[in-house]
């Protein structure tokens, strides 16, 4: 009887040892998943900007090239 409490206790304690395994590698790819799309983000920011500012120089010269004429 004293061993099945004692396996009861080992067991129970694996087991929230294995819980809590699970529970920090589901925290660690969900920070990597966030990261990832911080980094996606920023680099679709930094592409729209680089349009923006191609568009605003393209704009220029071509008013420049209206007052030209």
């Amino acid at each position: 009887m004293v061993l099945l409490k004692a396996a009861g206790a080992v067991g129970s304690l694996l087991a929230l040892i294995a819980l809590i395994m699970v529970f920090l590698k589901t925290i660690i790819g969900f920070i990597a998943f966030l990261t990832g799309a911080i980094k996606i983000l920023i680099i679709v920011l930094f592409v729209a900007l680089v349009i923006g500012i191609g568009l605003m120089v393209l704009k220029g010269l071509k008013e420049t090239r209206r007052n030209r004429e």
